[in-house]
């Protein structure tokens, strides 16, 4: 087994696949004038990680959520079902939202009202959403995030001559050095989307979860191997490109979850424009252009390294193509209908439990549904 390590190592750090002809990683030694990124470097994103989920946590409690009550938002009470073994089984293993015909045969098998299975139902599925307040917590802190980094990347960039002329991020290429800007701009990145990865299980899950899962693990891919590579001067430009429109969603579901309509609506807009600005014309003309067509002018024979970056980064651009067609269809039906709704979330189910009624369930039998008699009158209460 250690054999099989070694080889696998060896074959992974293999200087073909990462270097241009004649460069080995004794090349990539630190000497006078030069640093290099050494790939040991990515463990400590791990522990970053985890620091950035201890100020998440922080800031969610001690700032979003006074914020949120500032601007109207409540922490509104989730009423929980009685416990119900027959409905939480064919809850989970079923349907979540079953039809008329089999509430009516639930109702008979747990030997209560039609109204109280569809109300049962109807509770289950909302403790499944996150509540506003929660909702309103994770964007704050996706946007704070956000605004740092696209602040933070343009200190960084701003007097760089390659966020100028890309042609520069290959002048000199490989033996450019490190900047300690570089260095903190990457592990901030790389050890945010690890806490993202890490958080996927409690936060807010839509239905496109899954591109979210693919573009934080190709982020955290091309991020890491770039920085192998010593594509530190792309990679800087490539997140640049990618938080700038980001803070601007996160802003505008902020205020609509505070349900600040006309605030929710320019935000989204403004994100809309910078979104098909970075992602649709300055990713594949700017980005890609530099990736895919100007090495060829340093190197007549590519490395594997560049057909494993360029798959990724083509992999993004789908993502950025998909989540642009999602866009778009949100921009139609506000035009059109004037309603600005993100199909990706579930909204929660109204909920109008009297106290007497719930006094009816917790009074129940074993099922959670008690006897049918005692159900029809409360129902009429």
């Amino acid at each position: 087994m250690a054999h099989i390590l070694k080889t696998l190592n060896s074959w992974f750090w293999w200087e073909n696949i990462w270097m241009p002809i004649n460069v080995t990683w004794a090349h990539f030694v630190d000497r006078e004038g030069l640093v290099f990124p050494k790939p040991h470097q990515l463990y400590a994103t791990i522990p970053y990680a985890f620091v950035l989920l201890i100020i998440r946590f922080l800031s969610e409690r001690y700032i979003a959520i006074p914020l949120a009550k500032a601007l109207g938002i409540k922490n509104v009470r989730r009423v929980k079902p009685q416990p119900n073994p027959v409905l939480e089984s064919y809850f989970r293993e079923c349907s979540k939202h079953p039809s008329q015909s089999e509430i009516q045969g639930l109702a008979k098998k747990c030997n209560c009202t039609v109204h109280l299975v569809e109300k049962w139902f109807r509770r289950r599925r909302n403790l499944e959403i996150p509540t506003v307040l929660r909702k309103f917590q994770e964007a704050f802190w996706r946007f704070s995030f956000y605004l740092t980094s696209s602040i933070a990347g343009f200190i960084f960039l701003y007097d760089k001559p390659w966020f100028y002329d890309i042609w520069q991020t290959w002048v000199g290429y490989p033996f450019q050095t490190l900047l300690p800007s570089q260095y903190w701009y990457y592990m901030a990145e790389i050890s945010f989307y690890w806490s993202l990865l890490f958080t996927l299980g409690i936060d807010n899950k839509r239905k496109d979860f899954m591109a979210h899962v693919v573009h934080h693990l190709a982020a955290i891919g091309l991020m890491s191997g770039s920085w192998c590579g010593n594509y530190v001067r792309l990679g800087t430009l490539v997140i640049f490109v990618h938080d700038t429109a980001d803070f601007w969603l996160e802003a505008a579901k902020m205020f609509n979850y505070a349900r600040w309509e006309k605030t929710c609506n320019v935000l989204f807009i403004i994100f809309s424009i910078a979104f098909f600005i970075t992602r649709i014309i300055l990713f594949p003309c700017w980005i890609l252009r530099a990736t895919l067509y100007q090495p060829t002018y340093y190197s007549t024979t590519p490395v594997i390294a560049y057909f494993l970056f360029n798959g990724q980064l083509l992999i993004l651009q789908g993502l950025h193509l998909y989540w642009g067609y999602l866009i778009f269809k949100i921009l139609r039906r506000f035009i059109f209908l004037k309603d600005l709704k993100d199909d990706r979330s579930d909204e929660e189910e109204e909920d109008s439990v009297t106290d007497n009624e719930e006094e009816s369930t917790k009074n129940g039998n074993k099922n959670g549904c008690g006897s049918s008699k005692h159900l029809l009158n409360s129902s009429h209460q």
